[in-house]
């Protein structure tokens, strides 16, 4: 994980074991400053105080509660639970809360609504909101633009700026349920790699999934990545409380290199080995993303040769079709919806669960591989 001397201090990023580690410190450095013990009677809420001290925990579990449930971004608000010499101290050290700024709102007649924000230093980033059978679903990016390089990604076209913190991609979700009430499912499916920005994802599901802030439960999250063989394992070493869903779009290398950068560095069999670790070490069923592209990787051959990928893998896969969403970017075009139908027809059949994912919020390019901050 990060160390806490990164030059980026954001309260907001820090899991509630780390920020309890930065109160420590700074009322140990608060103390030498001054000189002297910081009283306990410099609290403005003594009634508070004295519910806290006795409690253990108590203190770094109200913090953390103010930043990841009331949503605050002023330091002066966590007076009423730490003393004002400790607040000035968090200053002097040059911690701060991290904040995003809506730059644009635009919704589709499907209901999906996409939101453009900005962060304090005036780079732009997007995440999708859905609606859908009475569920809510929250689409976060992890990064100001994405290095994977895949073809048929809008986002792959952008120049990469820097990956978010962990206070970034949480503020992203605590807007959207200021606007929306409580969200049924998080996916980490937007702007970027989340395993190209692990450490800073990682924190973020910790955050999200911590009793005492959103509390999330595990199985609403997910985890969307290319096929990064190491950030799998690593997902499975840290029990990460997250689901997994890896993009695949093909049954083969040769195919999977042909639109996706990244499978040229890794291979099938090198990937498979990363997902059957994952599946051994946590039992959980893997999500194997697969769009659907016209001419591409869409023939009764791509098919079988993605049933006998998966029926061979000893891993328990569940597959979801996605119609792909063309833009001006690629000249791409979306599968028929007989493919598509095929395709679930023919993995049903071999016992491999199938879902389809058709277009949502299409006409303001909020759909999957589509967001480019347009």
């Amino acid at each position: 994980m990060n160390d806490l001397t990164d030059s980026d201090k954001d309260l907001r990023s820090l899991t509630i074991e780390r920020l309890n580690l930065v109160l420590k410190q700074a009322r140990r450095s608060a103390r030498q400053r001054l000189g002297c013990i910081i009283k306990q009677n410099s609290w403005p809420d003594i009634d508070l105080h004295d519910k806290l001290v006795h409690r253990k925990g108590g203190l770094v579990r109200a913090v953390f509660q103010m930043l990841h449930r009331d949503f605050i971004i002023d330091l002066n608000l966590l007076e009423t639970v730490l003393e004002k010499e400790l607040i000035e101290q968090l200053r002097l050290d040059g911690w701060h809360i991290s904040q995003i700024f809506l730059d644009e709102t635009q919704q589709d007649p499907d209901g999906t609504i996409k939101y453009r924000f900005r962060t304090a230093d005036g780079h732009c980033f997007e995440s999708v909101m859905m609606f859908l059978r009475n569920r809510t679903t929250a689409c976060l990016s992890s990064q100001l633009g994405c290095r994977m390089g895949c073809k048929f990604c809008a986002t792959s076209r952008l120049k990469f700026i820097r990956s978010l913190t962990a206070g970034e991609i949480i503020a992203q979700l605590y807007y959207l349920v200021a606007q929306h009430g409580n969200i049924d499912n998080v996916v980490y499916m937007g702007m970027g790699e989340p395993f190209d920005n692990y450490d800073s994802v990682a924190d973020s599901v910790a955050i999200l999934t911590h009793y005492a802030g959103q509390s999330i439960p595990p199985g609403r999250l997910t985890v969307s990545t290319c096929g990064l063989p190491a950030g799998i394992r690593q997902m499975a070493d840290d029990e990460m409380a997250a689901n997994l869903a890896v993009s695949l779009h093909s049954g083969t290398n040769d195919r999977r290199g042909e639109i996706m950068a990244s499978a040229r560095r890794y291979s099938l069999a090198e990937l498979f080995d990363a997902v059957k670790y994952y599946y051994d070490k946590t039992g959980k069923r893997v999500l194997m993303e697969y769009c659907m592209i016209a001419g591409v990787n869409d023939s009764d051959q791509d098919c079988h040769q993605l049933i006998n990928l998966l029926t061979g893998s000893g891993v328990q896969c569940s597959v979801n079709l996605i119609e792909f969403n063309s833009h001006e970017l690629c000249d791409y075009q979306p599968s028929g919806r007989d493919r598509i139908n095929f395709f679930c027809d023919e993995l049903m059949q071999s016992g491999i669960e199938t879902t389809i994912r058709f277009k949502r919020g299409e006409s303001i390019k909020a759909a999957c591989g589509q967001l480019c901050n347009g």
